[in-house]
């Protein structure tokens, strides 16, 4: 195998540049009708992008309004029912206090009425 010697390395490495720099050179610019066109797709797509995500977002907020509302509902509802039901119990333990009472009364009565 051949070493290379110093003058053939740096021309290598001239040429090398040389062909970076003008692939470098081929890109086409920002003012290429390609680069606009898919400069213009990104921006399509990414708006679209938002839509959707502002979309899912909107579905998301209007869900957990729903949601709240019918939770608020049911538990309108709960302490209605649960006022409902106290005002039973109270009704019924003042109907057993009187139940009691006249029991108690008709034991003193017959107490009374013995002696």
């Amino acid at each position: 195998m051949k070493q290379k010697d110093l003058s053939e390395r740096l021309s290598a490495a001239r040429d090398a540049k040389k062909a970076m720099a003008a692939k470098f050179r081929q890109r086409p610019g920002p003012d290429d009708p390609a680069v606009a066109e898919r400069r213009a797709a990104r921006v399509a797509v990414g708006a679209a992008r938002e839509a959707r995500v502002a979309e899912r977002e909107a579905r998301r907020l209007a869900e957990n309004a729903r949601i709240t509302a019918e939770r608020e509902a049911l538990a309108a509802e709960q302490a209605e029912q649960d006022k409902r039901v106290a005002a039973e119990r109270a009704e019924n333990e003042v109907r057993l206090e009187a139940k009691r009472k006249a029991a108690r009364d008709a034991r003193y009565a017959a107490r009374k009425s013995r002696k």
